[in-house]
């Protein structure tokens, strides 16, 4: 879907179905400042409940952001008969357990990424999916943007000639050891949060699946966490290189580079909701720009936007943004990097 036929599908969809009825599970900052404001704004979401382990935290944030309902416990939530989907932001040890629970509760699952911890533990939601017949997918808000919509469009219209590379970086600076992204027994480190998105878009855009990985990984002496990591991607068509960090300058580009052009993502992963987004298409005919060609692609959210397409995809109105067999094979790539980290040679996926 392009994302004229994306946002056209909103239009037409908007107020002909009731929406679906959202719980969340956890009132985790990305929950409470991104993407339940974000749902809220979608035509096809409502967020009906909130619950944490502390009922006094679930009241505050439902209070806060207008949520009829606050629980002071998961299973709570998830035996309300009135919630259709669940959002599931928790820390990334809790995924699995907790979606799959959710599954089995008869809800639709919206899960975190990265959605488990290795590609095993990921195929444990196929077979509750497969058991329970719900629809569960993987946060990947990025694919929904109209902007990665826009690169893999031009892509395949051959805008570039013959995609051959794509390079990466994506990097923040965070070493408080409280945080749940440096603990590494709850999933922390900087290729489970950040490296999955090279991996995603790269998969996206390619539209394979690497032959074999590579990673080169450093861990912090304290928390053991990975702090630098690079990978190569091995694909069918073309190579992949990234770089992730959580103790670098904050930074994130990515750029995909064929025979006949180059595109390139300015911010490709947390796209601003209050600012147009741009890419840059250049015929490499000067390498000062003067062949650089600006696409602009008006303010929207990301997040709303995927909310949106879930919810549809729950009505019965088109498919899972980032569906569960995706996820899995996502996982199986960051589980042959990780393999290739302790090596030192080529994994296969």
């Amino acid at each position: 879907m392009n994302r004229s036929e994306m946002l056209l599908s909103w239009e037409v969809g908007a107020g002909m179905m009731r929406k679906v009825r959202w719980g969340v599970l956890g009132a985790a900052q990305i929950a409470v400042k991104k993407v339940i404001p974000a749902m809220q704004r979608g035509a096809w979401c409502e967020i009906a409940a909130i619950a944490s382990r502390d009922l006094a935290k679930a009241q505050l944030a439902a209070g806060d952001l207008g949520i009829p309902k606050a629980y002071g416990s998961y299973e709570e939530l998830l035996a309300d008969p009135e919630i259709e989907a669940v959002y599931n932001p928790l820390p990334n040890h809790l995924h699995v357990p907790w979606s799959v629970r959710s599954a089995e509760a008869g809800k639709h699952v919206l899960c975190e990424k990265p959605l488990a911890l290795d590609a095993a533990e990921a195929r444990e939601l196929l077979e509750a999916q497969s058991r329970t017949g719900v629809k569960i997918g993987e946060a990947f808000m990025v694919r929904t943007h109209p902007q990665w919509q826009r690169a893999r469009e031009l892509v395949r219209a051959g805008r570039i000639g013959e995609l051959r590379a794509i390079m990466g970086f994506f990097s923040y600076f965070n070493r408080d050891p409280a945080n749940i992204r440096n603990v590494r027994a709850w999933g922390g480190g900087g290729l489970f949060d950040i490296g999955s998105y090279p991996i995603n878009t790269s998969r996206f855009i390619f539209g394979e699946e690497p032959r074999r990985a590579m990673a080169l990984l450093e861990r912090d002496p304290d928390m053991h966490t990975d702090r630098l990591t690079s990978a190569m991607l091995d694909f069918p068509s073309g190579q992949a290189v990234f770089t992730c960090s959580t103790q670098l300058v904050p930074y994130q580009r990515m750029q995909l580079f064929g025979t006949d052009g180059r595109i390139e993502i300015e911010i490709p992963f947390n796209a601003p909701p209050d600012q147009p987004c741009r890419i840059f298409l250049d015929d490499g005919s000067d390498l000062f720009g003067a062949g650089i060609q600006t696409e602009t692609f008006p303010v929207c959210d990301q997040y709303t936007i995927q909310g949106d397409l879930f919810s549809q995809a729950v009505r019965g109105e088109g498919e899972v943004p980032v569906p569960l067999k995706d996820a899995v094979l996502n996982m199986a790539v960051i589980d042959a990097l990780f393999r290739s980290a302790q090596s030192g040679r080529w994994e296969t996926p």
